[in-house]
This record gives C-alpha cells, sequence and structure tokens, in this order.
C-alpha cells in the first residue's frame, strides 16, 4: 500500500496539526491515517450541531467506563470523535490553555523543554487569536482563529455577576496570565463555523503532493525491523483485508489517550502479563502503557428556570429557525455557540493559592443532563470538576481483537483529595445558584436535594450523577524512566525503541487544568520541531 517518510496514526487535534507541519518540507512524504469516516457531515461544522455528531456512533468512539465506587457502581458512556478533526470536530470547541504551574510542574519531573515559557511560543503559533489580545501571552498568525462569544444572554450575564459576588473577577482572558475569574468561553468558532483541526490544519495542506490523508483506515498493529519501527497493518473493517504500509523515517501514533495505549499494547508493548493475559506475545516490556489514566469528572446541576426564556423554548419551531436565519447572515445566534458559554474557574478553599475547579454554565438544559437532547421546561445547567484529580486509572485491551474497545477504569474519587475537592465544589455551585443575580431565575434546584448538607451526603450525590468531561490524557506519560511509568522522553520517542513517537493527549504526565484540546495542539506543535530536526522557538518569560 506505499512507503512513506512519516505514517501518523489518528486524524485529531495532534495528527491534523502534525500532517500539516511535516508535509511543509516538500523533501519528504507524510500519509494520515483515520479510523473513521471523511468530516463532511454539515452538522460538524454548524457549532450547534454538536448535539447530532456528538452522540452519532458514525462519527465517534462510543467508550464506556468500567463500574467503580466512584459512579456508584454505573458504567458510565463516554465519547471521543472518530473522524477527521477527532474530537476537535464533535466537542464543545472551548479553548483553554490551562495554568502556567501546569507546565512547569511538568519540566519539574524531568521533561527538559517543557516549562511553561518554552511552551507558551507554540501555543502563540497555533493560534490566531480574533479580537483585542494581549500579545506578551497570545498569537495572531497562526491558522486556528480563536474567537469571543458574540452571543449573549441574561442568564449568562447572571452567571457572571453571581461570581463576583463570591470573589470571581470578571471577563478576564484566562488564556493569559492568571485564570482566576468568570466570563465568556473563547472557542474554535469563526464566522458562525467550527473550526475543528481538520479545517484549520488539514484543508490547506490537502493540495500539497506529499500528503495522502486516508478515511477508514483502523490500524491494527504495528511493524518493527529489531527495536525500530518501520510500518504498519490496517484494515477497513473487522472482515477486510489487512493493508501494509511502510514508514522510512517514523511512525508517530496520535490516536488519543484511550487508542494509543491500546494499539502499543495490540502490538506487544506494554506490561507483560496483560500482554500474555490475552495471548500477545511481548514484544517490548513497557510497564506505564496505559497507566496513568485521567480524566476530569464532571458533576451537573440542571436548574428548572422562571421568568426567562432558555435555549429550550429558543431552539424549537418557529423560535429556532429564526435563530438560522440570523446564522446564516452572519449574526449572532445560539446555531453558533458551545455546548458550556459561561465558566469560572475558582479554589475550592481560601488557602489554595490556584484555581482547582472549572465551573461551567449553560443557559439551557438536557436530559439526563448531557448535551443531546434538550428538555421540555426552561432549563439552565452549572456544571463543574476538579483541575487537577489526583485519582488516576487506566486503560487496557478487552482481548486480541482490534476492533474490539478497550476497557477504561478511571477510579473516579478514589483519592481522598478529590472526594473533598468536589464536595467543596458542589457548595460552591450552591452559592453560585443561590447568589442574588441567579437566584431570582431559579424555580427548581433539587440537585443536590437541600436534604444534602453533610460531606457524606454531597459525596454521594455526586457519585449518583457525576460523569466523564471527555478529557482523557496521561495513558502514555513523558518522563525519564520507564521504571518509574514514563512510555516516552521529553522528546515523545517511546523509551527503548526508534522510530516511534507518540504525539497526543496521552503524553501528558500531569493534568492540565481545563479542557485539553488547547494543549494537545501545542504539543503537537512541538513535536513537529523535534522530528523535523528544527532548533525549539525561544523561551518567553512573561
Amino acid at each position: 500500500m506505499g512507503t512513506y517518510d512519516y505514517i501518523i496514526v489518528g486524524a485529531g487535534a495532534a495528527g491534523c496539526l502534525l500532517a500539516n507541519r511535516l508535509s511543509e518540507d516538500p523533501k519528504v512524504s507524510v500519509c494520515l491515517l483515520e479510523a473513521g469516516p471523511s468530516d463532511r457531515n454539515p452538522f460538524i461544522h454548524i457549532p450547534a450541531g454538536f448535539i447530532k455528531v456528538g452522540h452519532d456512533p458514525a462519527y465517534t468512539w462510543d467508550f464506556q467506563t468500567e463500574p467503580s465506587e466512584g459512579t456508584n457502581g454505573r458504567n458510565v458512556v463516554t465519547r471521543t470523535g472518530r473522524t477527521l478533526g477527532g474530537s476537535s470536530s464533535i466537542n464543545g470547541f472551548n479553548y483553554t490553555r490551562g495554568q502556567a504551574q501546569d507546565y512547569d510542574d511538568w519540566s519539574a519531573l524531568g521533561n527538559p523543554g517543557w516549562s511553561y515559557a518554552e511552551i507558551l511560543p507554540y501555543f502563540k503559533r497555533t493560534e490566531r487569536r480574533v479580537g483585542t489580545h494581549d500579545p506578551k501571552y497570545r498569537g495572531s498568525d497562526g491558522l486556528l482563529p480563536i474567537t469571543d462569544c458574540d452571543w449573549r444572554h441574561p442568564l449568562c450575564d447572571a452567571f457572571i455577576e453571581s461570581a463576583a459576588q463570591i470573589g470571581l473577577p470578571s471577563h478576564i482572558d484566562y488564556n493569559a496570565g492568571s485564570q482566576y475569574g468568570a466570563g465568556y468561553y473563547q472557542r474554535w468558532i469563526y464566522r458562525g463555523r467550527r473550526y475543528s483541526a481538520a479545517k484549520a490544519f488539514l484543508k490547506p495542506a490537502r493540495s500539497i503532493n506529499n500528503l495522502e490523508i486516508r478515511t477508514n483506515a483502523h490500524v491494527t498493529k504495528l511493524e518493527f525491523d529489531g527495536k525500530r519501527a518501520v510500518g504498519l497493518r490496517f484494515q477497513t473493517s473487522p472482515d477486510s483485508p489487512i493493508h501494509a504500509m511502510k514508514a522510512r523515517r517514523e511512525v508517530i501514533l496520535c490516536a488519543g489517550a484511550a487508542n494509543t495505549p491500546k494499539l502499543l499494547q495490540l502490538s506487544g508493548i506494554g506490561p507483560s502479563a496483560l500482554l500474555k493475559e490475552n495471548g500477545i506475545a511481548v514484544f517490548h516490556e513497557l510497564p506505564g502503557v496505559g497507566e496513568n489514566f485521567h480524566d476530569h469528572f464532571m458533576v451537573r446541576s440542571v436548574v428548572k428556570v422562571k421568568g426567562i426564556e432558555t435555549l429550550n423554548q429558543t431552539a424549537r419551531g418557529i423560535k429556532l429557525l429564526g435563530q438560522i436565519l440570523k446564522w446564516a447572515t452572519g449574526r449572532p445566534s445560539l446555531m453558533a455557540i458551545s455546548p458550556s458559554v459561561s465558566f469560572a474557574f475558582a479554589s475550592s478553599r481560601p488557602e489554595i493559592t490556584r484555581p482547582d475547579l472549572q465551573f461551567h454554565f449553560s443557559p439551557g438544559s438536557y436530559a439526563a443532563g448531557i448535551a443531546g437532547k434538550l428538555d421540555d421546561f426552561a432549563g439552565m445547567t452549572l456544571g463543574f470538576y476538579q483541575l487537577r484529580p489526583e485519582s488516576s486509572g487506566y486503560v487496557r485491551l478487552r482481548s486480541s481483537h482490534p476492533f474490539d474497545l478497550p476497557l477504561i477504569q478511571p477510579n473516579y474519587l478514589s483519592d481522598p483529595v478529590d472526594r473533598q475537592v468536589v464536595v467543596d465544589g458542589l457548595r460552591m455551585a450552591r452559592k453560585l445558584l443561590h447568589a442574588s443575580p441567579l437566584a431570582p431565575y431559579c424555580e427548581v434546584d433539587d440537585f443536590p436535594p437541600a436534604s444534602a448538607v453533610s460531606d457524606e451526603e454531597l459525596l454521594d450525590c455526586a457519585r449518583q450523577r457525576g460523569g466523564t468531561a471527555w478529557h482523557f490524557m496521561g495513558t502514555c506519560r513523558m518522563g525519564k524512566s520507564p521504571a518509574h511509568g514514563a512510555v516516552v522522553d521529553a522528546q515523545l520517542r517511546v523509551h527503548g525503541l526508534e522510530g516511534l513517537r507518540v504525539v497526543d493527549a496521552s503524553v501528558i504526565p500531569l493534568m492540565t487544568s481545563g479542557n485539553t484540546g488547547a494543549p494537545t495542539m501545542m504539543i503537537a506543535e512541538k513535536a513537529a520541531d523535534m522530528i523535523r530536526g528544527n532548533p525549539p522557538l525561544a523561551a518567553e518569560s512573561v
């Protein structure tokens, strides 16, 4: 099926950006493989279409977590993108870099080149910040447009005012300087359309003759010559023929924090006991593959609203047609908003010196508390998660069959620190909802119920209703020593092997404080320089 200099597995946020950067060199050939279909579905490109495509198995990996005490024995359904653009084509498109300390902590673990001063130039190179911004922190020449929400709702404004009443500054740039405060989210939406990684990075690269993009290519195994990765196998369906592909220079895994470790394990790379248990010959023992799984544990409160129209009414019938007309003519419209419209970053306790909670607010509500179907009543949603949970889990093979989804165990709330923070978060959510700007709109606020007062009662509420924020990371973590769980080094090369790198959210050693799309693109931007042998961008101290 061909030989290329670089083969990239996975066309998500990292894979699309990396394909663009590597194909800039006309002397090399690049092949980008995506397990899912093309991104031609129009609902992918309409921001409000996340209601459709975010739950469509044609464009998502339909993962389920294993039951645990943290979810009261429930399986949690969680989906990631399976199309060109990956999750950037189906998610909530909120752009959140995290905190400077996140990256300084990466560096302190023994990962040179990953401090905040050293990665800030890569954030800036990726983005084109539209509107007023501080050039010390923000980029203006990148391919990914980042915009402010131009659609406003009185409930969002009331939420921001409620946050101010409990001491949070308003309308901050949470991607510059301090994250502490509240406001409207920044998004990768431009001129009313979703700007996925595929649109931002693949579209301008498609005309380049040295880049080939293949969809419906499910990679089943990596191929090696000695300890060097030299290619892979893939199929288009479980019953289809097996195709082979060769790489002259490198195979680069960008399949995400669930599928990247699974592919390594299928190829005999990982914990030996797990591989033997599934009848897979151990090719290269690497105990950390699939370990250190992290996700944000989201708890949502849905509130029945009085005295004001919410998305639940505006997005129906003739009113929806009016919103579509506004969107089609370039005016602010709910067709171009994200699932969470407003944010607040806060500290769970006064002694916490940096935010450890992120609140998401929407002037609408969804059946069962997730995006997919609007409630019939007027409603609003306030959700939150702990930014840097201590609890960690794992991703493991379910079987040796390459089309079987992996086993995912996040171990939500297994650490006592996380249990305390989620209780504190529920108490802060109550304060926000009961503050004078929002309180007049609250008709029924029954989660957590008023009877839940003690820590244990609030914790039980979180266990009953909490779930994923779709922020998988950490399963091939970056670090110095495989003996201490590291899978890749600071150059993102798999320890003990040649010609094989991992460039996606699975390399993140410690969780970032917020959504994962922006950090993942930054990682790919930096990796492109590493792979091409370019000197790193100069560090920028701010």
